[in-house]
Formats: structure tokens, C-alpha cells, sequence
């Protein structure tokens, strides 16, 4: 078999090759190659070639163009036993490794089902990304990686290592929101985080593989909308955001939903007719119920001196309680994510939004509105309420428009506490009235 003069590798354009083996044409990729002491090996700029012979590693030349004689392969002495001079002929594999160019690598997790903090429930949810790797140690890469192949690329690469790269990636991403407990409102806020964290605890996987990890992105984090459950949560979260945008609970959706359907079957006539058209008329509140249209919540009285449920005196606020009255404990409604939380927390403790209650009922409200969701009082205005009928008052007014009762002599003369009809002494600051 006749003697290589020349050894060299140039590959081609436009596709991503990590490492190629040398064979001379005609010859069989299994068979060694014949070289000698005065065979040529040109390396290119971006890569590094590795001589195996024997099931040894013979040498690795960096870029230039090199004579394979015994000065800088002097192992062949010892397993040839090629003397100083001569052109003295041997076998060995030659393989050319791509080093400096980097490789961007897209990665895609299809499946992860995690408890969200946000909503309080399971979540399907699909990441992706993309890496980039660069060889480090050629000679562990080959080793490690290559085996019997004769050319090894980027899709060599991802079928290998899918299922031991998707597992340990989805396995870390999880556990990292997790424990930082990061719903699904605030993920795009902690992209790059995160993906500094899963760099750093998947660069000791790719080195132990001759690899350095040059970059880890994770680009996208978001709900499985191929799957039915995913379905369900995009379109709860969607009418969650119209209902905080629109300024109505759920309950008033459902109630609107109710009673457009009984207002459709009045033109049906007849019994069903009279039917919807009474329906319609409760749920309206026209039948001095109130109707489902303005929610139940059974919140609190905060008004000074008004009746309780149970029909004795209102109790104040948790905000506003006068000394030695103790604040009755409700369940008000959550005006962010709906859920029941007692009037003592000063934010709700499923979403962290702000209590703001109604001065008339108590029911929570968002903090852009104007009037109570629940009973209509005016919340953001320049009016007062009135301590003996509770209606709102301009603050220039020094007598309540509705039963004429003076403003300026129900506030202490000493601290200027709004004082209630029944007491005699401020409860502040103990100013008789």
C-alpha cells in the first residue's frame, strides 16, 4: 500500500464539523494509514491534529505545516524503532479537530409541569434556548466522544447527549424556580439569571467531554398550549387580565353572563318569556334585593354606627378601630386574584396586593378605582362622609347636604379626629367634645 506524502484537511462550507478522521482515497476508514518520517501534515489556522498509532497517541501538532519524523514524534523509536534519518515508514490515524470556532446550539425543554406562586396551581410549561460550545481538549473529545466515527458534527453532538442534556437542564431550570419561588409573572424579569445559573452548573458536564461552555441563554419559559390544561390556564389568565383591566370581579362576569341569557329568552314569550324578564329584573337588582349584579361578599360594616349582620352595633375598620372596641374579623375578596383573606392583613397574602378597603362595606378594591365594585361609594375624591348618615360630603360644606347635620363640630378641637355622635371624649387624644 503505497506511502502518504501529504496530510491535510479542509472542510467544507456551510456545515459544522467537530472533528474529522484522515483517510486516504480508495482506502477503507477502518484501515490505518501509511505514513512515513518524511510524510508533510499541514494544519490550518482553526484547527489542531492528533496522531494515534498503536491505540496510542503519537503527538498533536497546532497550525502550520509539519514533518513527521522522529524529532517530534519521538515515540516512533520506541514503537517502530525507526532510527534518526531515512525515510522510515509507519501507520498510523490522523484526526483533525475544529477548535476555535465556536457552535450555537439551539435546545428546547417540551414538557415541565411545576406548582406556579403566582396562581397557586400546576403548570405546564415548555423553555428554550440555544448554547455555545467550543473544544477545549481535543484529545479528552476524541476520546470521550468519537470512538468509531470518521467525522463527528453538530448533529453527532445533540442525538449523543439529548436525553442526559434535556434531563439535567429541566431537572436544575425547576429546581431554580422553585426555590426562588418564581411564578409565571415575573420569569421573563429573571431570564438572565437563570440562565447564568444553569450555565454554571451545566460547565462541568461539557468539560469532562473536552467542551468549553462559551454561553447558556435561556431565551423563552412560557405555557404548553398544546396540551388541554395549558389551554385552560392561557384562557383563565386571559380573562383574569380583562377583568383587572375592565374594572369587574368574576362573579360580576358571571352575573352578566346570567343575565344576558335571561334577557335573551324574554322574546321567546309564554311562561319561559315572564320567567326570563323576572330573572333578568332580580339580577338586575330592580327587585330591592340587590341581585347578583353587585357581589356578596359579606364584608364588613366599617360606618360608625351601623348595624351588623347579626343586628348589633357596626364595628370599625382595621384601620380605623376607636379604643377598647375590638375589630370584627371578615373574609374580604381579593381585588387582584380573587381569592378570601381576612380584614386584619394589610395586603393579601396569596398576591402581595394592598388592601384597600371601602369605607362603607369593606370590600377590597383595586387602588386606581373610583367607586367601591361592591356598593357604589365614591373612594378617590375630595368629598368626606358624613359621621351621621354617611353620605359623601364636599369638604367645604360645613353641613351634610343629605340630613343637615354640622361637619365642624363632629372633629376634636384638640387632634381634629372625626368623632362619632355617641361619644363624649376624643379617643385620641381624650379632648372633651
Amino acid at each position: 500500500m503505497a506511502i502518504i506524502d501529504l496530510v491535510s484537511w479542509a472542510p467544507d462550507r456551510g456545515k459544522t464539523v467537530y472533528a474529522h478522521k484522515f483517510v486516504p482515497a480508495n482506502h477503507s476508514s477502518s484501515e490505518a494509514t501509511n505514513l512515513s518520517t518524511y510524510t508533510q501534515l499541514i494544519v490550518q489556522e482553526s484547527q489542531e491534529a492528533i496522531l494515534f498509532t498503536k491505540g496510542q497517541i503519537a503527538g498533536k501538532f497546532g497550525p502550520g505545516k509539519h514533518t513527521l519524523n522522529t524529532e517530534n514524534l519521538p515515540i516512533l523509536r520506541s514503537l517502530y524503532g525507526i532510527p534518526f534519518g531515512g525515510k522510515n515508514p509507519f501507520t498510523a490515524e490522523v484526526w483533525f479537530v475544529n477548535k476555535l470556532q465556536p457552535y450555537n446550539i439551539e435546545w428546547k425543554i417540551n414538557r415541565m409541569d411545576i406548582h406556579d406562586p403566582d396562581y397557586n396551581t400546576g403548570i405546564p410549561l415548555i423553555a428554550s434556548g440555544l448554547y455555545g460550545l467550543k473544544i477545549k481538549d481535543a484529545e479528552r473529545f476524541l476520546l470521550k466522544i468519537v470512538g468509531t466515527k470518521t467525522e463527528f458534527d453538530e448533529e453527532d453532538l445533540t442525538d449523543q447527549f439529548e436525553g442526559e442534556f434535556t434531563t439535567k437542564t429541566k431537572s436544575v431550570l425547576m429546581q431554580f424556580m422553585i426555590s426562588n419561588r418564581i411564578g409565571l409573572k415575573q420569569i421573563s424579569a429573571y431570564l438572565d439569571s437563570t440562565s447564568e445559573h444553569l450555565r454554571s452548573v451545566m460547565l462541568p458536564f461539557w468539560e469532562n467531554l473536552g467542551f468549553e461552555l462559551i454561553k447558556f441563554y435561556v431565551t423563552t419559559i412560557e405555557v404548553d398550549n398544546t396540551t388541554e390544561v395549558g389551554q385552560r390556564i392561557l384562557d383563565a389568565m386571559s380573562r383574569q387580565s380583562a377583568q383587572a383591566i375592565g374594572g369587574y370581579t368574576w362573579q360580576q362576569s358571571q352575573a352578566f353572563e346570567i343575565t344576558k341569557g335571561a334577557v335573551d329568552n324574554i322574546s321567546g314569550g309564554g311562561g319561559a318569556g315572564l320567567l326570563g324578564a323576572v330573572v333578568a329584573t332580580n339580577l338586575m337588582g330592580g327587585l330591592g334585593g340587590g341581585g347578583v349584579m353587585q357581589p356578596q361578599y359579606s364584608q364588613p360594616t366599617f360606618s360608625p354606627g351601623a348595624q351588623g349582620p347579626q343586628g348589633g352595633p357596626g364595628t370599625q375598620g382595621p384601620q380605623a378601630g376607636f379604643a377598647g372596641q375590638t375589630p370584627q374579623v371578615k373574609e374580604v375578596f381579593c381585588s387582584n386574584c380573587a381569592k378570601k383573606y381576612p380584614n386584619t392583613h394589610k395586603f393579601c397574602p396569596y398576591c402581595g396586593d394592598a388592601y384597600n378597603p371601602c369605607p362603607k362595606c369593606g370590600t377590597d378594591n383595586d387602588s386606581s378605582a373610583k367607586r367601591c365594585i361592591s356598593c357604589g361609594t365614591q373612594l378617590k375624591s375630595d368629598q368626606g362622609l358624613c359621621p351621621n348618615c354617611n353620605s359623601a360630603v364636599p369638604a367645604s360644606s360645613a353641613f351634610c347636604p343629605n340630613c343637615g347635620k354640622a361637619m365642624a363640630e363632629d372633629k376634636c378641637s384638640r387632634c381634629g379626629t372625626q368623632l362619632p355622635p355617641s361619644v363624649k371624649f376624643c379617643p385620641r387624644c381624650g379632648q372633651k367634645r
